[in-house]
């Protein structure tokens, strides 16, 4: 229990209906703002909260105001249009930013928030819905000590690890980093699984075995079983990976990495896609071996 706080919550999509639900559980005063008013009013029913019109009408009065949705443009229109959150916010409140999205955007955010006398936290996530839900995710921030001194204790209710990892930026570049060691691990295991059946071994016990050796992995632990039996309709979709995907390949470009696996993963995914597979767990890879 954390002392309560008067914050906002814009984006009630599978991350951030439950995000929110653990900052209201945990004592604080809670408005949300989706783009369906009726989730939104769902969720205040649910939770004793507020639910408001627009990002704006969320964000004043709170002492910081939390988002999670989907893209940079996204994000650009809850926070500065006519009726988005900066338009709202008080000196001193702290915006805190989950969505994953572009370094860009977030030290553009972080400047004109710094600029009007607020501060604003980039702060991407990992641990898909199920972290979510279990308020087990991990936390990547960029900004400033003192906003993130303020932003950290509210966090802590759906956290299991949050650290600041460098100026405004650094969150969505830690992202970016978890999310290319994710695509090549996944496009392992695919193939790993996919030789275990075709030599005629017993891909289950196979997997039961390595999983206690060097090569275990979150992904080994909790994706096998349903990518051996062909089921994908949960977990992380293929559209939001290539949408982070392209972020990261855009960012290498500007710094000069080289990222051959993550870029030809992405063509591997855009060959799920094809299959009819946007919105498959990206553990779907395997599908395409199968072919």
């Amino acid at each position: 229990m954390t002392t309560s706080r008067t914050v906002a919550f814009i984006g009630l999509g599978v991350m951030g209906y439950p995000i929110a639900g653990h900052l209201a559980r945990a004592g604080h005063k809670v408005t949300v703002y989706n783009r369906t008013a009726a989730k939104a009013e769902r969720f205040a029913q649910e939770f004793a909260a507020t639910a408001a019109p627009t990002p704006r009408a969320a964000a004043r009065d709170a002492d910081l105001v939390f988002a999670c949705v989907g893209n940079d443009d996204d994000l650009r229109a809850v926070t500065l249009s006519e009726t988005g959150a900066f338009k709202g916010m008080k000196p001193g409140a702290i915006f805190v930013d989950h969505t994953t999205a572009s370094a860009k955007i977030a030290r553009e955010l972080f400047a004109l928030a710094k600029g009007a006398g607020f501060g604003f936290i980039d702060a991407p996530v990992s641990g898909g819905q199920a972290g979510a839900e279990k308020g087990a995710l991990t936390v990547m921030c960029g900004g400033a000590g003192e906003d993130f001194a303020q932003a950290e204790p509210p966090i802590a209710a759906y956290a299991r690890a949050c650290r600041l990892m460098g100026p405004s930026g650094a969150g969505q570049l830690t992202k970016m980093v978890n999310q290319i060691a994710i695509a090549g691990l996944i496009q392992s295991l695919s193939e790993a699984l996919h030789f275990a059946v075709s030599a005629g071994l017993d891909a289950q016990a196979v997997i039961d075995l390595l999983k206690n050796g060097a090569a275990q992995s979150w992904q080994m632990e909790n994706r096998t079983a349903t990518m051996l039996a062909g089921e994908f309709d949960h977990g992380f979709a293929v559209e939001w990976m290539r949408k982070d995907l392209a972020i990261c390949l855009e960012e290498a470009r500007r710094n000069g990495a080289q990222l051959p696996v993550a870029a030809l993963v992405d063509q591997f995914y855009a060959g799920v896609e094809k299959l009819g597979g946007r919105r498959w767990d990206t553990s779907s890879l395997i599908a395409l071996l199968k072919q």
